[in-house]
């Protein structure tokens, strides 16, 4: 994996665009954290509740262990994870082979669109990031 390089400007850009496609379409909260678990990004509501920091770590981890997984059946890797809960669910997607995009939202927002819109988003953030699959 070739290092990821962050500035100010492409961090700034990142933000915007996960703020216009999840945010205002109603998501809580997302992440955008390193394959090591780093946060990278985050945008949204604040939540007093919510330890970013072992979440961006449990999740890191957990990609680190369904991609093992999928070594196990003949799969590269799985590209997206889902957990639903009775009030708020939690999508994780990879962005090439160094981010991982955390999306949490309500059950008042659909997981169809949180698909379409992180699909979307992918393709833009490996833009502003530079990161070629």
């Amino acid at each position: 994996m070739a290092d990821l390089v962050v500035t100010g400007p492409v961090l700034e850009k990142a933000k915007i665009q996960i703020d216009k496609s999840l945010i205002k379409a109603g998501v809580h909260t997302v992440l955008l954290i390193d394959e090591a678990g780093n946060i990278v990004a985050s945008c949204g509501k604040k939540r007093n509740d919510l330890d970013t920091t072992s979440l961006a770590a449990l999740a890191a981890a957990n990609f680190g262990a369904t991609s093992q997984m999928a070594k196990l059946i003949g799969e590269d890797d799985f590209s997206l994870l889902f957990h639903k809960g009775k009030k708020d669910s939690i999508h994780f997607a990879r962005i090439g082979s160094a981010l991982i995009l955390i999306t949490i939202f309500g059950d008042d927002v659909s997981l169809g669109l949180v698909r379409i819109r992180v699909a979307q988003l992918i393709k833009t953030i490996e833009q502003v990031f530079g990161i070629c699959n």
